[in-house]
This record gives structure tokens, sequence and C-alpha cells, in this order.
């Protein structure tokens, strides 16, 4: 215990702090009040140990410090860089003095063109195993978008390194101007049709209706990340199994053209099991019973023939390796369970031999596992062409998690890329006063550069894929994540650094490809410099009504930055009934997230709030004095309308004035049912589903269209 106690209050040296500077990790950060804090030197000692960084020792420091400074000194070019296409391109080279160097460049689509090595006035040089090597700058004119291979060759070594050419900007499209839209949890928006859960076919259905007969311009939805497909199948959407692949409980089974090639008898066995998911979990989501029924169907299709071998064949080819690794952690968690710890220990390694054996012995569960991932390609597809078709200029914007399960299919497969058992989170601040955890676990910065962003890029291109645009959560973990050595609590972490403009060039490439905007979540404490670096990539902010205040009270809607998405909330906060009602602090005092004394602490400081909102509305007339639910919640979207941002989303639940929260932070699924109610309203005090059916000629969709607008005339049909 003795010696717990001095490394925790062993100070941080000089060759400690250059060290963890090397790898970006923090020493010290500014708290969410603002004051300084220091990092023990035990949780840098811990983090540089999960990115394979001994620290270990004094000695074992000053020797990772000249590994880590003689390195690059050892390669003629680095791993990889990211360069913008503003014009001539030279990056910087490291070669030895007096040697023929000569550079080339291999495009992405084919052919070459070479470099010319030039002198800096300004060079380094390092003598390195005897040898003078000097920077110099390799010039390579200008260069086209993509991901290009750099080859500098000296002294009989090549190295060669990925080129990445990015866009200034991600741009707006031409066609969208200001945007209105929809935010919805894709669970919860249940047609009568739909088997026990909203699908991508309800997708493809709200975005057909909301753009031609509305003419709403984007649809945001949670995450549709793959998870484990075994029960119990997680809830939360925010903690995947795998971010490249799509949860294939969301399929439409009807959809799938193999319906057709149905026997009789298979025909009746797939109707049976439509009618179990449609009349299961009708007050709450049921996912497993929901999956029960779902998977059994799909099998019936999956030995049906197939009329589409091409594009299935295409489809395989493009998702490579990548969905071979995915289709496999499938087929072994139907064994094993889904946390890939737990299985036989020679199944941990993905390249192993053994691995490959099992696989044999589960190929045509893998095969089938492949499958889906197309049918769920096919229908995403089909969701971004009916909003497209709709006429809405952006379309389906998927929402991408921060990180995935320890326990599942990417880390399975990238372990290589993760700092295996550490976790992200948060430090504390005046809400956790113990800090955040949120068990998953980070990519490593250093494997970034050298893999050339391979992990990271894939998993853009792949959300990508059918979208008119991505939200990302915590865009802050573009620049920095808090890092949890293992074993070690919330508040004994350290912020790690990313090489964030690397990292916002991928992002504007994979988007300008896609044709997709791009917007970040950047609530909360949000370091100097973020905003302005989003803003310049072309990336939209995140402006949320609850929070847009200062010291006097509500911010003016005017006031608010239009590089923003705007909406009155967000999935972990009260919707706007919720609000209005005052039904945040009672809540958690009754799931124990507050105890009396805090419970009426913050009750008061809501309805403070509160009031405060209401009598800016009134203030400006966009409501009566005397105001009931659904004027005020019609008012609330007014106030998003009057801001000048160029996005602007209301929650379809709050159209419908469901009065309950999506999900609570900080409960578990028996204290609350997180990611499981479907979109209600409330007759009699009680919550009554409303189905997708219902939603185009709802009283409340048309208001709250009304009020994004400031029209006071209906909504032409």
């Amino acid at each position: 215990m003795g010696s717990v106690l001095l490394m925790d209050l062993e100070a941080i040296d000089e060759d400690l702090a250059k060290l963890a500077a090397r790898y970006g990790v923090g020493c010290e950060y500014d708290d969410y009040s603002g004051v300084r804090t220091p990092v023990s030197a035990r949780a840098v000692r811990e983090v540089l140990a999960a990115m394979d960084v001994d620290a270990s020792s004094p000695q074992a420091v000053r020797e990772s410090i000249t590994a880590a400074e003689e390195g690059p000194w050892r390669r003629w070019v680095a791993p990889s860089i990211v360069v913008r296409a503003t014009g001539a391109v030279a990056v910087p080279i490291r070669v030895p003095a007096q040697e023929g160097v000569r550079v080339s460049v291999r495009f992405e689509l084919g052919g070459t063109t070479p470099g010319e090595p030039l002198a800096r006035a300004d060079a380094e040089s390092r003598l390195v195993d005897g040898r003078l090597v000097v920077e110099q700058d390799a010039a390579l004119g200008e260069l086209p978008l993509g991901y290009h291979e750099l080859t500098v060759t000296a002294a009989g070594q090549t190295d060669t390194c990925v080129l990445i050419v990015a866009p200034e900007r991600i741009p707006w499209p031409d066609a969208a101007g200001r945007v209105e839209g929809w935010m919805l949890q894709l669970y919860a928006a249940r047609s009568r049709r739909s088997w026990g859960i909203g699908d991508l076919t309800d997708l493809a259905t709200i975005a057909t209706w909301s753009g031609s007969d509305l003419g709403m311009g984007a649809l945001l939805v949670n995450p549709l990340h793959a998870v484990a497909p075994v029960a119990p199948m997680q809830r939360s959407p925010y903690f995947p199994s795998s971010k490249r692949f799509a949860n294939p409980i969301y399929l439409d089974p009807d959809a799938v053209p193999e319906v057709g090639a149905l026997g009789r008898s298979d025909l009746a066995e797939f109707e049976r099991l439509a009618g179990l998911a449609r009349g299961c979990g009708v007050d709450l989501i049921d996912r497993d019973a929901v999956w029960a029924a779902k998977s059994a169907a799909l099998e019936l299709l999956f030995v049906q023939p197939r009329e589409r071998a091409a594009a299935y064949a295409d489809y395989i080819a493009s998702a490579g390796g990548a969905l071979d690794d995915f289709a496999t952690y499938c087929a072994f968690a139907e064994v094993y369970g889904a946390h890939w710890q737990e299985w036989p220990a020679e199944l941990h390694d993905p390249r192993s031999v053994a691995v490959q054996t099992a696989a044999t012995g589960r190929a045509e569960r893998i095969e089938f596992f492949r499958w889906l991932q197309f049918l769920c390609d096919e229908q995403l597809h089909a969701a971004q062409q009916a909003a497209r078709a709709a006429g809405m200029p952006i379309g389906i914007v998927h929402d991408l998690a921060v990180g995935v399960d320890p326990g599942g299919a990417d880390a399975w497969a990238m372990r290589a890329d993760l700092a295996v058992g550490v976790t992200v989170g948060a430090p504390p601040d005046l809400y956790a006063k113990a800090g955040q955890n949120w068990s998953q676990p980070p990519l490593r910065p250093d494997r970034l550069r050298a893999t050339g962003y391979a992990a990271y890029r894939e998993m853009l291109r792949s959300v990508l894929r059918n979208a008119g645009g991505i939200r990302i959560d915590h865009v802050l973990g573009l620049f920095r994540l808090w890092w949890i050595p293992p074993g070690r609590s919330a508040a004994e972490g350290s912020y790690v650094h990313y090489p964030a403009d690397e990292m916002l060039g991928v992002l504007t490439l994979e988007a300008a490809r896609a044709g997709a905007i791009v917007v970040g979540e950047d609530l909360g404490t949000v370091p100097a410099g973020v905003r302005e670096a989003l803003h310049n990539n072309g990336i939209a902010g995140s402006a949320v009504l609850y929070f847009e205040r200062d010291s006097h009270g509500p911010r003016p809607p005017e006031l608010w930055s239009a590089n923003s998405l705007a909406t009155v909330n967000t999935h972990d906060l009260p919707t706007a009934v919720g609000y209005l009602t005052g039904a945040r602090a009672p809540l958690y005092r009754t799931l124990g997230l507050l105890d009396d004394e805090q419970a009426a602490s913050e009750s008061s400081r809501d309805d403070l709030e509160r009031d405060q909102l209401v009598a800016l509305m009134v203030e400006r007339r966009i409501v009566s004095a005397d105001a009931g639910i659904e004027e005020l919640v019609a008012g609330l979207h007014v106030l998003l309308g009057r801001s000048p941002c160029t996005l602007l989303l209301a929650a379809l639940g709050d159209a419908v004035c469901d009065p309950r929260q999506p999900n609570v932070p900080g409960t578990t699924d028996d204290q609350h049912p997180n990611w499981c109610l479907p979109i209600a309203e409330s007759v009699g005090g009680e919550p009554v589903p409303v189905f997708v059916d219902d939603l185009p000629d709802h009283p409340g969709v048309r208001r709250v269209v009304q009020a994004l607008r400031g029209d006071r005339n209906d909504v032409e049909r």
C-alpha cells in the first residue's frame, strides 16, 4: 500500500514529461472550472505502457526518449502524411547527405509522378548510425485528392508513406441552404407493418413523406452500428460491437427479394414469425424477442436461390477482410458468447490457425452473417435513395458512436490498433464528481499514423457509404480523449492528444467523396481552438436549446452560432414535455441518481431555467401567457427557427409530445427502460404508442414543422 501511495505522490520529472509529450500524453489539464490540475506520474506511466512505451524506471524513460527521437531519423519519410489540396504540395523527408535521392508518388487510381528533393535553409541534421541525415523537402506539385503512395529511395534503402491529399474543407451541399429535418431513434419509430421495432423500410417511409409532403431536408438517426447477435442483445446504440457494420435487427424481412422464392410451408412459417414479432413488446421494444423471430425468418430466406449474385459478390469484394472478421466473430459469439475474452484462449487471436480451423466448421453461419450485411447495405441504400427521391438535399444523417464494446467484434479484430485494457471517459466535473468511465477502448494515435489511418478511414467509409451526413458523438475525441488505465478509477486518468489536423483531413476527404455533411457534437467543456478548427474544416457544431444560456438567462437565438445543428434537446436529456413539466429531478430522485436535497436543488434550478425560457417566448409573442403544453412545445421550436443555424432538427417524439426520456445516463437496464421506448403520446396521463403510419397526419408533426419555419400557415401538402 505504501508503494502505491508513493507512486501517487511522485512528481512528474523533466524526462517523464518529455517522453509524455512525444506521445501526446498530458501531464496536467484544466478541469471543468478552469483550474489547472496535475496528472499523477503513475497515470502517465500506465498510459504510455498502453502504447507499448516503457516508462517503468528512470533508465527506461531515457531509453524510450532516445528511441522516440531517433526513430523518425531512421526512415526517409514518415509512415503517413496528410496534406490539403490547396496548391503545390511539398512534404518533409529526412535523407542521407550527399546521396542520390529518388522520390515518386503512385496515385490511388493509377499512374505515377516524380518528386524533386529540395534543400532547406533551416534544415536540421543528425548523425544516425555513423551517417549524416538531413531534413529536406520533396516537391510534388499539385496532387489529386486521395490516398497515394509516396516512395523515397536513398543509400539503398526505400521507405514508403501513405500520402493523404484532402480537401481544404467539407462543402455544404449547393442545393441545401438552410435545412430543417427530424432526429429520431429508429428502433422507436415502429409501423404497424414492421416486426416489433422500427426498421429501414420505416426509415425510408419517414424520409419519403417528410421530404415530399413537408419539404424537410434531413433525417438524423441513432447509431445503427452492429451489436453481438445474441441475447441479451445490447440496447445502447452507443456501445456497439462494431462501428464498421450495421445491426441486422433493423432489416425489414418483408423487403428481402428472396421472400418471393419461399414455398408454401416456408411462407407460412415466415408469416408466423412476423406475427410473433409484431405482437411482442407493445409498450417497450423487446430486442431479444424481435431478433429471435427476425433471425429465424432471415434464415429461411438465406437458403433460397439468389437472383443478385453479382451484386452480392461486388459487396463482398468491397467489404474485404473486415467483413470476414466481423462475420466470424458473429458466428463464434453464437457458440461462445458476446465477449471474446470469455472464448477459448486459442480463439483470442483472429489471425491464429485455431481461428481458421474453427471458422471452417462454422462456414455456413459465417456466410449467413456476411449475407445479412449485404441486406443491410441494400436497405440502407434504399432508405437514402428514398430520401433523395423525395427531394431531401441531405437525406439520412448517421450518428457515429465514440467507441466500441471491448468484448465485441471490432475489439477482437482490431486489437493492434486499440489500447487494450484502457477505457475512455471524462475527468471529474460538476455533474460527475467521480468522473466518467465509458468502458470503451480508444484507438492508439501512434498506430493511426503508423498505418495511414487505415482503421479510422475504413470506419468512416463504412458509415458514410449510404449517408448524406454523419454526426460525430463527442467530436472532441478527434482532439483528445481521457484515457483511464486498467483497474483505475475514472479520476486516475490522463488526456491523450490525437493528431487532430490529420484526422480532420481524413474526415474531410471521406465526407467529400460521399457528398456528405458532418456535424460534431461539441457540447460541454471545449478546449480553445477546437470549434475554430471544426469550422475551418466545414464541420458544423451543436447548439442545444437547453444549454444556450449565459449568466443572464437564455441566450437569444439570433446570437447562436450559424455553423451549428440546432435542436431542443438530445437523447440524454428530457423531452420537450419533460423539460416544460419539470420531470427531470423527480425522475432522477426516483432512480437514485439524486438524494432528496439534491433533487430539491435541481428542481428549483430546472424550474427557474424553464420559467426564464417561457418568459422569453411570451415577451417575444411566440406563445401566449397562458399557453398550454402543445403551444409551448411549438414555441421551443420557433426559437430554433429564429436562430441563424444552418441545420434545424426536431425530435419526432417531441412533435407528438412524448413525455419520456429515451435514455437516462448513469442508469442500468433494470432501473430505466433506456433505448426501449417507442414513440408515444400521452393520453389520460398514460403513454400510447404512435405508429409511423399515423405521423404524417399527426397535428403535432405539422405544428412543429410550422414552428421551425416560423410559418403561421398550414404546411402545404
